[in-house]
């Protein structure tokens, strides 16, 4: 999933039974297409194996994109999407 962090919105999205790098690329794609392939979006992200793939971190830069990282144990630094899954799962899992 991908979330604007202004306008609090999801730009992307993708579903899968494993969260692996080909997710997270086209979720990306997805995203970038829907709003017009920006330049200069920052992207942020947890240090998953996945958002540190090769194939990830080659599609930002080929993009124009910045990539961002939570540190290490901090959840603080994802406040918003840790905040999103937590009312997402209150509506969806009851």
């Amino acid at each position: 999933m991908m979330l604007d962090l202004f306008s609090r919105r999801i730009v992307g999205w993708q579903t899968s039974h494993r969260i692996d790098r080909q997710l997270v690329c086209d979720a990306f794609h997805y995203a970038m297409a829907r709003q017009g392939y920006p330049t200069g979006v920052m992207v942020h992200s947890d240090q998953g194996s996945q958002y540190c793939s090769r194939d990830f971190r080659t599609l930002l830069l080929t993009n124009n994109c910045i990539q961002s990282m939570s540190r290490r144990g901090n959840c603080w630094d994802n406040a918003v999407t840790e905040s999103f899954f937590h009312t997402l799962k209150g509506h969806v899992v009851q």
